[in-house]
């Protein structure tokens, strides 16, 4: 059997990777090749923001485990401490001794080979599949790769990769920067924003794309405008617009859900909620929302905390609170008696838009005979009086 080593740290699994694995694929025809992401790299300092060795295997897995004849495998993971090619080697040997093993490496590793541990023991028990990129550096690897012949014999092959874009590093630092999505396969992207690997923020657009397949059609154009809405807020006041527009676009993100369905998801993520809380779907939605935003689109506490409150306030709100609680409520969509009105005090005196905003909701649920909840009128009597002491 031909089996294929394919090791690296893969930090992340990226879309080169997975082109290099078909690269070789289509190259040698193996009958399987094994991806071994390392456990701590010999030659190399790991990131300081590098997820721990499972989670990084887990981002493997999703990365290649849908491949035809891939498997990957947590051998130098088991192993643990510095993850040497040779140990590797050693040990694929015995465990499969009458396999062929073709170790697949970059320009850059052949070329450092000699610094490696044991490079004989690589050299003697497999041979190596060398990825070329047409870098201008090809008549040094070729001479390389005929003194490393000369000198430990064994068996070197070429194979044309194409030249991918972005090295992992640079990856990394996009996804700071809520970028880097172009750069990776889907389920790997949203399990890394699920676990903030990175300190990964997501892509806006990619948010947006999720929200809309969470919500009913006729609800879009609201939280689009909401999102908006809150980023306009953001430039009058301050605060972080990136914030701003991703709890717009995740306020609303469970209002679909039915009464059960709500109540299901407090079940899942461990959320404890009172016996009328429990029974108002419009209320349950903002708590349902941060939890799923929280967990599941890998949003800062502050995000989560603005769609926490953003139906019914609460005393002592944050700016990024206040900003979603307004631009929900001010959206271009919105239309009702009062709206104009609260919109231009929304950008002259925010606070007072809150003392309005809340007042007008109290007034309404009132009129209507629908049950106030204790932290709206807290919240009401909170901003009256805080407006009352600065005047």
């Amino acid at each position: 059997m031909r089996r294929v080593v394919y090791g690296g740290t893969f930090n992340p699994p990226h879309l080169g990777h997975i082109q290099a694995v078909h690269s070789v694929s289509n190259a040698l025809k193996p009958d399987k090749i094994l991806v071994i992401p390392t456990n701590l790299a010999p030659h190399k300092e790991m990131s300081s923001d590098t997820p721990p060795p499972a989670e990084r295997l887990e981002l493997c897995r999703l990365a290649f485990g849908e491949i035809p004849g891939v498997e990957v495998s947590s051998l130098e993971m088991r192993r643990e401490g510095k993850s040497y090619t040779s140990d590797t080697i050693l040990e694929l040997k015995a465990m499969y001794p009458r396999d062929e093993l073709i170790f697949v490496m970059g320009t850059d590793m052949i070329l450092s080979l000699e610094t490696w541990h044991m490079p004989e023991v690589i050299l003697e028990h497999a041979v190596l599949a060398v990825l070329l990129r047409g870098e201008p550096e090809d008549d040094r690897v070729s001479a390389h790769i005929a003194h490393l012949k000369q000198r430990y014999g064994g068996e070197i092959i070429l194979i044309q990769a194409p030249v991918y874009p972005m090295a992992s590093s640079d990856i990394r630092a996009a996804l700071k920067q809520a970028a880097g999505r172009a750069f990776l396969s889907e389920k790997v992207y949203a399990r890394i924003i699920k676990k903030r690997d990175y300190a990964a923020k997501a892509e806006l657009s990619w948010l947006k794309d999720r929200a809309v397949e969470l919500l009913a059609p006729k609800r879009v154009p609201h939280v689009l405008g909401c999102a908006e809405e809150a980023v306009r807020l953001t430039e009058r006041w301050g605060g972080d617009a990136y914030e701003a527009a991703a709890a717009g676009i995740l306020h609303d993100i469970t209002k679909k859900c039915t009464l059960d369905e709500q109540l299901l998801l407090c079940d899942k993520y461990g959320i404890m909620i009172d016996t009328l809380v429990a029974g108002i779907e419009k209320t349950l939605h903002q708590i349902t929302g941060a939890a799923v935003a929280y967990e599941e689109f890998g949003v800062s506490e502050a995000v989560r905390d603005a769609i926490r409150w953003h139906t019914t306030g609460k005393a002592g709100m944050s700016l990024l609170e206040k900003i979603l609680y307004l631009a929900d409520y001010i959206e271009p969509t919105r239309r009702f008696d009062g709206v104009e009105a609260l919109r231009d005090l929304c950008y002259r005196d925010i606070d007072g838009a809150m003392e309005l905003g809340l007042r007008m909701t109290i007034d309404d649920l009132s009129a209507k005979g629908a049950p106030v909840l204790e932290v709206s009128a807290q919240a009401y009597d909170w901003f009256r009086q805080r407006r009352g002491e600065s005047t």
